[in-house]
Protein backbone atom coordinates (compact mmCIF):
# COMPACT_ATOMS: atom_id res chain seq x y z
CA UNK A 1 0.00 0.00 0.00
CA UNK A 2 3.04 2.58 -0.13
CA UNK A 3 1.77 4.16 -3.52
CA UNK A 4 -1.44 4.49 -1.90
CA UNK A 5 -2.12 8.20 -0.62
CA UNK A 6 -5.30 8.87 1.81
CA UNK A 7 -5.80 12.76 2.02
CA UNK A 8 -8.42 14.85 3.58
CA UNK A 9 -11.07 16.83 1.15
CA UNK A 10 -10.46 20.40 3.08
CA UNK A 11 -11.52 22.75 0.39
CA UNK A 12 -14.78 22.89 -2.23
CA UNK A 13 -12.38 22.08 -5.18
CA UNK A 14 -10.98 18.94 -3.51
CA UNK A 15 -14.90 18.29 -2.76
CA UNK A 16 -16.09 18.49 -5.86
CA UNK A 17 -13.45 15.95 -6.77
CA UNK A 18 -14.66 13.87 -3.68
CA UNK A 19 -18.33 13.71 -5.62
CA UNK A 20 -17.55 13.16 -9.39
CA UNK A 21 -15.37 10.27 -8.44
CA UNK A 22 -18.11 8.38 -8.55
CA UNK A 23 -19.68 9.78 -11.76
CA UNK A 24 -15.98 8.92 -13.73
CA UNK A 25 -16.29 5.26 -11.89
CA UNK A 26 -19.40 4.64 -13.22
CA UNK A 27 -20.35 6.66 -16.31
CA UNK A 28 -20.17 3.87 -18.57
CA UNK A 29 -22.17 1.86 -16.70
CA UNK A 30 -25.70 1.56 -17.57
CA UNK A 31 -27.39 0.25 -14.45
CA UNK A 32 -25.67 2.94 -12.28
CA UNK A 33 -27.19 6.17 -11.26
CA UNK A 34 -24.34 8.73 -10.04
CA UNK A 35 -24.69 11.14 -7.45
CA UNK A 36 -26.01 14.35 -8.23
CA UNK A 37 -23.80 17.01 -7.86
CA UNK A 38 -25.51 19.84 -6.54
CA UNK A 39 -27.55 17.73 -3.93
CA UNK A 40 -24.49 16.27 -2.70
CA UNK A 41 -22.72 19.20 -2.52
CA UNK A 42 -25.42 20.68 -0.34
CA UNK A 43 -24.90 17.55 1.28
CA UNK A 44 -21.16 17.81 2.75
CA UNK A 45 -22.28 21.72 3.83
CA UNK A 46 -22.13 22.19 7.17
CA UNK A 47 -24.58 25.26 6.56
CA UNK A 48 -26.65 23.92 4.70
CA UNK A 49 -27.17 19.99 5.79
CA UNK A 50 -28.68 20.39 9.06
CA UNK A 51 -27.01 17.22 10.42
CA UNK A 52 -24.05 18.26 11.20
CA UNK A 53 -25.56 19.57 14.67
CA UNK A 54 -25.22 15.98 16.08
CA UNK A 55 -22.77 14.22 13.29
CA UNK A 56 -19.01 14.70 12.51
CA UNK A 57 -17.35 14.14 9.62
CA UNK A 58 -14.55 13.99 7.62
CA UNK A 59 -14.17 12.44 3.92
CA UNK A 60 -11.18 11.02 2.20
CA UNK A 61 -9.42 10.64 -1.08
CA UNK A 62 -7.37 7.89 -2.26
CA UNK A 63 -4.75 8.71 -4.66
CA UNK A 64 -2.53 6.30 -6.63
CA UNK A 65 0.80 8.28 -8.67
CA UNK A 66 -1.54 11.34 -8.30
CA UNK A 67 -5.32 9.99 -9.67
CA UNK A 68 -7.67 9.57 -7.50
CA UNK A 69 -8.62 5.99 -6.69
CA UNK A 70 -11.32 6.09 -4.13
CA UNK A 71 -13.30 8.01 -1.59
CA UNK A 72 -14.95 7.47 1.36
CA UNK A 73 -16.77 9.31 4.33
CA UNK A 74 -16.46 9.02 8.22
CA UNK A 75 -19.67 9.43 10.01
CA UNK A 76 -20.40 9.97 13.65
CA UNK A 77 -23.73 10.32 14.15
CA UNK A 78 -24.16 10.77 17.78
CA UNK A 79 -27.99 11.49 18.27
CA UNK A 80 -28.05 7.85 17.13
CA UNK A 81 -25.57 6.51 19.37
CA UNK A 82 -27.13 7.87 21.69
CA UNK A 83 -30.08 6.56 21.05
CA UNK A 84 -28.87 2.82 20.43
CA UNK A 85 -26.37 2.80 23.39
CA UNK A 86 -23.60 2.84 21.18
CA UNK A 87 -20.39 4.29 19.96
CA UNK A 88 -19.78 3.69 16.20
CA UNK A 89 -18.14 5.32 13.30
CA UNK A 90 -19.90 4.64 10.00
CA UNK A 91 -18.56 4.99 6.35
CA UNK A 92 -20.43 6.19 3.26
CA UNK A 93 -20.24 7.70 0.22
CA UNK A 94 -17.67 4.86 -0.99
CA UNK A 95 -16.28 3.66 -4.25
CA UNK A 96 -12.97 2.31 -4.90
CA UNK A 97 -11.81 0.76 -7.90
CA UNK A 98 -10.88 -3.52 -7.91
CA UNK A 99 -8.23 -3.25 -5.86
CA UNK A 100 -7.96 -5.12 -2.49
CA UNK A 101 -5.27 -2.05 -1.34
CA UNK A 102 -7.26 0.70 -2.16
CA UNK A 103 -10.34 -0.69 -0.20
CA UNK A 104 -8.00 -1.75 2.94
CA UNK A 105 -6.50 2.12 2.84
CA UNK A 106 -9.78 3.79 2.64
CA UNK A 107 -11.74 1.79 5.71
CA UNK A 108 -8.26 2.63 7.53
CA UNK A 109 -8.77 5.74 7.51
CA UNK A 110 -12.06 5.38 8.62
CA UNK A 111 -11.01 2.91 11.60
CA UNK A 112 -8.30 5.30 12.64
CA UNK A 113 -10.13 8.99 12.87
CA UNK A 114 -13.00 6.41 14.47
CA UNK A 115 -10.31 5.11 17.35
CA UNK A 116 -9.48 8.53 17.86
CA UNK A 117 -12.79 10.39 18.60
CA UNK A 118 -13.41 7.10 20.92
CA UNK A 119 -15.38 4.74 18.76
CA UNK A 120 -15.37 0.86 19.06
CA UNK A 121 -17.48 -0.23 16.16
CA UNK A 122 -17.60 0.74 12.18
CA UNK A 123 -20.59 0.16 9.77
CA UNK A 124 -21.66 0.72 6.75
CA UNK A 125 -22.51 2.11 4.31
CA UNK A 126 -24.46 4.59 6.13
CA UNK A 127 -24.88 8.13 5.37
CA UNK A 128 -25.73 10.66 8.28
CA UNK A 129 -29.52 9.45 8.50
CA UNK A 130 -31.63 7.02 6.89
CA UNK A 131 -32.64 9.60 4.44
CA UNK A 132 -29.16 9.51 3.34
CA UNK A 133 -28.05 6.29 0.67
CA UNK A 134 -27.22 3.25 2.78
CA UNK A 135 -26.86 -0.05 1.90
CA UNK A 136 -24.20 -2.10 -0.38
CA UNK A 137 -25.45 -3.68 -2.79
CA UNK A 138 -25.07 -7.74 -3.17
CA UNK A 139 -27.60 -8.61 -5.73
CA UNK A 140 -29.15 -7.09 -8.28
CA UNK A 141 -26.12 -6.09 -9.96
CA UNK A 142 -27.98 -5.98 -13.51
CA UNK A 143 -31.41 -3.63 -12.38
CA UNK A 144 -31.12 -0.04 -13.01
CA UNK A 145 -30.79 1.89 -10.02
CA UNK A 146 -32.53 4.30 -8.48
CA UNK A 147 -31.11 8.31 -7.16
CA UNK A 148 -31.93 7.37 -3.24
CA UNK A 149 -30.07 3.95 -3.73
CA UNK A 150 -26.73 2.87 -4.02
CA UNK A 151 -25.17 0.94 -7.02
CA UNK A 152 -21.83 -0.65 -6.75
CA UNK A 153 -19.48 -3.16 -8.54
CA UNK A 154 -19.95 -6.90 -7.71
CA UNK A 155 -16.39 -6.53 -6.19
CA UNK A 156 -17.35 -3.87 -3.37
CA UNK A 157 -18.67 -6.65 -1.00
CA UNK A 158 -16.23 -9.26 -1.86
CA UNK A 159 -13.31 -7.28 -0.88
CA UNK A 160 -14.69 -5.70 2.34
CA UNK A 161 -15.86 -8.85 3.32
CA UNK A 162 -12.01 -10.29 2.87
CA UNK A 163 -10.91 -7.01 4.69
CA UNK A 164 -12.89 -8.53 7.78
CA UNK A 165 -16.15 -7.25 7.76
CA UNK A 166 -19.49 -8.82 8.30
CA UNK A 167 -23.15 -8.52 7.14
CA UNK A 168 -25.10 -6.68 10.16
CA UNK A 169 -28.10 -6.41 8.18
CA UNK A 170 -29.72 -6.66 5.22
CA UNK A 171 -32.48 -5.35 2.98
CA UNK A 172 -34.55 -6.42 0.13
CA UNK A 173 -36.46 -3.80 -2.55
CA UNK A 174 -39.13 -5.17 -4.87
CA UNK A 175 -40.27 -4.77 -8.39
CA UNK A 176 -43.70 -3.95 -7.65
CA UNK A 177 -46.34 -4.45 -11.16
CA UNK A 178 -48.72 -1.75 -11.62
CA UNK A 179 -51.82 -3.91 -11.57
CA UNK A 180 -54.46 -3.39 -14.48
CA UNK A 181 -58.02 -4.78 -15.09
CA UNK A 182 -58.90 -7.80 -13.56
CA UNK A 183 -55.94 -8.33 -10.73
CA UNK A 184 -56.82 -9.35 -7.63
CA UNK A 185 -55.67 -6.74 -5.63
CA UNK A 186 -57.80 -4.22 -8.08
CA UNK A 187 -61.26 -6.44 -7.13
CA UNK A 188 -60.53 -7.53 -3.59
CA UNK A 189 -57.88 -6.13 -1.52
CA UNK A 190 -56.82 -2.85 -1.37
CA UNK A 191 -59.79 -1.34 -2.78
CA UNK A 192 -62.70 -3.62 -0.53
CA UNK A 193 -60.58 -3.46 2.32
CA UNK A 194 -59.64 0.50 2.06
CA UNK A 195 -63.40 0.96 1.79
CA UNK A 196 -64.06 -1.04 4.59
CA UNK A 197 -61.87 0.57 6.94
CA UNK A 198 -63.02 4.53 5.94
CA UNK A 199 -66.41 2.88 6.92
CA UNK A 200 -65.73 0.92 10.61
CA UNK A 201 -63.09 2.98 11.51
CA UNK A 202 -63.57 6.60 9.83
CA UNK A 203 -60.33 6.55 8.25
CA UNK A 204 -59.75 9.21 5.34
CA UNK A 205 -57.63 10.42 2.69
CA UNK A 206 -56.35 13.66 2.64
CA UNK A 207 -56.29 15.84 -0.44
CA UNK A 208 -54.23 19.06 -1.36
CA UNK A 209 -55.00 21.26 -3.67
CA UNK A 210 -51.71 22.59 -4.37
CA UNK A 211 -47.99 21.45 -3.02
CA UNK A 212 -48.05 25.14 -1.22
CA UNK A 213 -50.67 23.91 0.81
CA UNK A 214 -49.13 20.97 2.15
CA UNK A 215 -46.44 23.19 4.11
CA UNK A 216 -48.67 25.57 4.75
CA UNK A 217 -51.18 23.40 6.77
CA UNK A 218 -47.78 21.59 8.55
CA UNK A 219 -48.11 17.99 6.85
CA UNK A 220 -44.41 18.52 6.26
CA UNK A 221 -44.13 17.54 10.10
CA UNK A 222 -47.19 15.53 9.72
CA UNK A 223 -45.65 13.29 7.08
CA UNK A 224 -42.25 12.86 8.44
CA UNK A 225 -43.46 12.36 11.64
CA UNK A 226 -44.96 9.32 11.07
CA UNK A 227 -41.91 8.44 9.12
CA UNK A 228 -40.23 8.74 12.60
CA UNK A 229 -42.40 6.90 14.44
CA UNK A 230 -42.76 3.91 11.73
CA UNK A 231 -39.32 3.54 11.63
CA UNK A 232 -37.92 4.69 15.32
CA UNK A 233 -37.29 0.56 15.89
CA UNK A 234 -35.68 -0.19 12.42
CA UNK A 235 -31.59 -0.61 12.28
CA UNK A 236 -29.76 2.52 12.92
CA UNK A 237 -32.70 4.96 12.68
CA UNK A 238 -31.66 8.19 13.68
CA UNK A 239 -34.81 10.74 14.55
CA UNK A 240 -35.13 13.64 12.05
CA UNK A 241 -36.03 17.32 13.96
CA UNK A 242 -38.29 20.24 12.04
CA UNK A 243 -35.19 21.58 11.05
CA UNK A 244 -34.08 18.53 9.19
CA UNK A 245 -38.20 17.95 7.78
CA UNK A 246 -37.99 21.38 5.78
CA UNK A 247 -34.95 20.94 4.29
CA UNK A 248 -36.12 17.47 3.13
CA UNK A 249 -39.11 19.31 2.11
CA UNK A 250 -37.18 21.32 0.12
CA UNK A 251 -35.50 18.97 -1.62
CA UNK A 252 -38.57 16.91 -2.46
CA UNK A 253 -41.57 19.03 -2.59
CA UNK A 254 -39.95 20.07 -5.97
CA UNK A 255 -40.19 16.65 -7.69
CA UNK A 256 -43.24 16.00 -6.28
CA UNK A 257 -47.04 15.11 -7.93
CA UNK A 258 -49.62 15.66 -5.15
CA UNK A 259 -51.75 13.22 -7.03
CA UNK A 260 -48.99 11.06 -5.47
CA UNK A 261 -48.63 11.92 -2.03
CA UNK A 262 -50.70 9.42 -0.06
CA UNK A 263 -51.85 10.54 3.25
CA UNK A 264 -54.26 8.50 5.60
CA UNK A 265 -56.14 10.19 8.26
CA UNK A 266 -58.13 8.81 11.13
CA UNK A 267 -61.27 9.50 12.52
CA UNK A 268 -59.69 12.59 14.84
CA UNK A 269 -57.85 13.90 12.15
CA UNK A 270 -54.11 12.37 13.02
CA UNK A 271 -51.85 11.48 10.53
CA UNK A 272 -51.49 8.12 10.68
CA UNK A 273 -49.85 6.56 7.24
CA UNK A 274 -47.75 7.90 4.14
CA UNK A 275 -46.90 7.17 0.44
CA UNK A 276 -44.60 9.06 -1.49
CA UNK A 277 -43.66 8.18 -4.77
CA UNK A 278 -42.23 9.95 -7.31
CA UNK A 279 -41.29 9.39 -11.56
CA UNK A 280 -37.63 7.42 -11.86
CA UNK A 281 -35.12 10.36 -12.32
CA UNK A 282 -33.18 7.14 -13.10
CA UNK A 283 -32.24 7.96 -16.75
CA UNK A 284 -32.83 11.67 -16.86
CA UNK A 285 -29.99 11.91 -14.20
CA UNK A 286 -27.51 9.45 -16.58
CA UNK A 287 -28.46 11.90 -19.46
CA UNK A 288 -27.62 15.16 -17.09
CA UNK A 289 -24.47 13.25 -16.30
CA UNK A 290 -25.05 13.76 -12.86
CA UNK A 291 -25.29 17.49 -13.17
CA UNK A 292 -28.56 20.09 -13.28
CA UNK A 293 -26.77 22.79 -14.90
CA UNK A 294 -26.10 23.75 -17.12
CA UNK A 295 -28.72 21.86 -19.05
CA UNK A 296 -28.94 18.66 -16.63
CA UNK A 297 -32.16 20.34 -15.19
CA UNK A 298 -33.85 19.77 -18.63
CA UNK A 299 -33.71 16.11 -18.79
CA UNK A 300 -35.07 15.97 -15.06
CA UNK A 301 -37.82 18.30 -15.80
CA UNK A 302 -39.08 16.07 -18.68
CA UNK A 303 -38.68 12.55 -16.69
CA UNK A 304 -41.47 14.73 -14.32
CA UNK A 305 -43.42 16.69 -16.32
CA UNK A 306 -43.26 15.70 -19.91
CA UNK A 307 -42.93 12.32 -19.97
CA UNK A 308 -45.98 10.40 -22.26
CA UNK A 309 -44.71 6.96 -21.41
CA UNK A 310 -43.48 6.97 -18.36
CA UNK A 311 -42.60 3.36 -16.74
CA UNK A 312 -41.01 3.26 -13.46
CA UNK A 313 -42.86 4.91 -10.41
CA UNK A 314 -40.19 5.17 -7.37
CA UNK A 315 -41.68 4.44 -3.87
CA UNK A 316 -39.43 6.95 -1.97
CA UNK A 317 -41.17 6.29 1.29
CA UNK A 318 -43.92 4.25 3.13
CA UNK A 319 -45.00 4.62 6.80
CA UNK A 320 -47.65 3.55 8.71
CA UNK A 321 -47.76 3.75 12.85
CA UNK A 322 -47.32 0.64 14.47
CA UNK A 323 -50.87 0.60 16.21
CA UNK A 324 -52.36 1.14 12.60
CA UNK A 325 -50.13 -1.36 10.51
CA UNK A 326 -53.27 -4.53 11.52
CA UNK A 327 -55.94 -2.10 10.84
CA UNK A 328 -55.96 -1.54 6.95
CA UNK A 329 -54.04 1.86 6.77
CA UNK A 330 -51.85 0.29 4.45
CA UNK A 331 -54.74 -0.56 1.85
CA UNK A 332 -55.62 3.26 1.57
CA UNK A 333 -52.12 4.14 0.68
CA UNK A 334 -52.51 1.89 -2.02
CA UNK A 335 -56.09 2.10 -3.45
CA UNK A 336 -55.41 5.79 -3.66
CA UNK A 337 -51.82 5.37 -5.45
CA UNK A 338 -52.67 2.53 -7.69
CA UNK A 339 -55.49 3.81 -9.77
CA UNK A 340 -53.39 7.42 -10.58
CA UNK A 341 -50.08 5.05 -11.66
CA UNK A 342 -52.75 3.16 -13.53
CA UNK A 343 -54.01 5.99 -15.39
CA UNK A 344 -50.76 7.44 -16.20
CA UNK A 345 -49.42 4.09 -17.92
CA UNK A 346 -46.43 3.22 -15.34
CA UNK A 347 -45.59 -0.32 -15.73
CA UNK A 348 -44.07 -0.72 -12.43
CA UNK A 349 -43.20 0.72 -9.19
CA UNK A 350 -39.84 0.31 -7.49
CA UNK A 351 -39.63 0.33 -3.57
CA UNK A 352 -37.31 2.07 -1.50
CA UNK A 353 -35.26 -0.62 0.80
CA UNK A 354 -36.46 -2.52 3.66
CA UNK A 355 -34.76 -4.22 6.26
CA UNK A 356 -35.11 -8.13 5.65
CA UNK A 357 -36.50 -8.39 9.25
CA UNK A 358 -38.86 -6.19 8.83
CA UNK A 359 -41.94 -8.86 8.41
CA UNK A 360 -44.79 -5.94 8.31
CA UNK A 361 -43.11 -4.16 5.85
CA UNK A 362 -42.37 -7.24 3.81
CA UNK A 363 -45.97 -8.41 4.32
CA UNK A 364 -47.61 -5.28 2.43
CA UNK A 365 -46.69 -6.76 -1.11
CA UNK A 366 -47.96 -9.92 -0.72
CA UNK A 367 -51.31 -8.84 -2.55
CA UNK A 368 -49.54 -7.54 -5.67
CA UNK A 369 -47.46 -9.05 -8.87
CA UNK A 370 -43.72 -8.73 -7.13
CA UNK A 371 -40.44 -9.99 -6.87
CA UNK A 372 -36.99 -8.72 -4.98
CA UNK A 373 -34.78 -7.31 -7.56
CA UNK A 374 -31.99 -6.37 -5.29
CA UNK A 375 -30.48 -7.06 -2.11
CA UNK A 376 -28.09 -4.94 0.03
CA UNK A 377 -26.04 -5.08 3.24
CA UNK A 378 -24.27 -3.55 6.10
CA UNK A 379 -21.04 -4.31 7.10
CA UNK A 380 -19.37 -3.69 10.31
CA UNK A 381 -16.60 -4.99 12.37
CA UNK A 382 -15.04 -4.16 16.00
CA UNK A 383 -12.43 -1.51 16.38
Amino acid sequence: MDNIEISRVATKKELRRFVRFNYELYKDNPYAVPDLLEDTMETFDRKKNPAYRFCETELFLARREGKIVGRVAAIINHRANETWNERHVRFGWIDFIDDLDVARALLEAVERWGREKGMNHIVGPLGFTDMDLEGMLTDGFDQLSTMCTIYNYPYYPELVQKLGYVKETGWVERKVMVPRGGHEANMQKYFKVGELVQQRYGYKIRRFKSKGEIRRLGYVQKVLGVVNRAYAKLYGYSQLDDCQMNVYADKFLMLLNKRYLSVVENAEGEVIAIGVCIPSLSRAIQKAKARLFPFGWWHIAKALWFDKHPQILDMLLVGVLPEYRDKGANALIFSQIIPEANKDGYEWAETHPQLETNEASQAQWKNLECKIHKRRAAFGKDL
